[in-house]
């Protein structure tokens, strides 16, 4: 059955990715032809610079890369964790381990092969905002990995190598290639583009328009038919 893909492009370190997920999803699961919609994750990232920094604190790391005091920091986060609270969601900046993204993103390429492209994300989204892992490092990996259902050898084998580290490099050059500036970024059936953690009721509106375009644009194909007596063209019936 043909289906039409939105595509999400999204970092783990993302606060506002994992509360737009939650947010689609909303729109999705009402959707009356949900089970006709492909999702696809796509890799991003906001700080590919960045350093892992175990034992050092979100609110004092924000607060020196804005220029802004620790106070401020600590109020801006407990905005967001209020509305991740909002779609069911527990964000636990106290613990939070700032971390490079890379490998993540390359465990969800892995992922995305076996069709666990979602339950790595999700996974991946706990670890960091809710149990304050570390998700640059390789043995935590290897455990949501093994958790997800992939084979913790391949997975083992796939960080110590470069693997998929392409695919998430032509992730993140196809998100600024369709104007992307910041994730969460959806793309629907590549002809329209939801920025940010949009209302439900945004994300239900462009999957409405974009379906009803998509439908209408699909040529119709043979059908696999139970065949009876029937009359021809010819003049024949049998």
């Amino acid at each position: 059955m043909k289906k039409m893909k939105v595509e999400i492009w999204s970092d783990i370190m993302c606060p506002f990715c994992y509360i737009g997920k939650r947010k689609f999803e909303a729109a999705l699961d009402k959707f009356p032809e949900k089970d006709k919609i492909q999702v696809e994750w796509k890799s991003f990232q906001l700080n590919p610079d960045l350093k892992s920094m175990p034992g050092t604190s979100v609110y004092d790391h924000l607060a020196e890369i804005k220029g802004m005091s620790r106070e401020r920091s600590v109020q801006l986060h407990e905005q967001v964790t209020g509305s991740a609270k909002e779609v069911g969601l527990t964000y636990n900046f106290d613990k939070a381990v700032i971390a490079n993204s890379f490998d993540a993103h390359r465990l969800i390429q892995l992922a995305k092969i076996q069709q666990l492209g979602d339950a790595a994300e999700e996974r991946l989204f706990i670890a960091y905002f809710t149990e304050g892992k570390d998700i640059s490092d390789h043995e935590t990996l290897i455990a949501i990995g093994q958790e997800i259902g992939l084979n913790p050898k391949v997975v083992a084998d796939m960080l110590a190598s470069n693997d998929f580290s392409g695919e998430v490099n032509l992730d993140v050059r196809e998100a600024q290639q369709l104007g992307a500036r910041g994730v969460p970024f959806f793309v629907l059936d590549r002809k329209y583009g939801v920025a940010g953690a949009q209302p439900v009721e945004a994300f239900t509106q462009a999957l409405t328009q974009a379906f009803d375009e998509w439908r209408k644009a699909q040529p119709l194909t043979a059908l696999e038919t139970i065949e009876g007596p029937v009359c021809s063209t010819d003049g024949s019936c049998s």
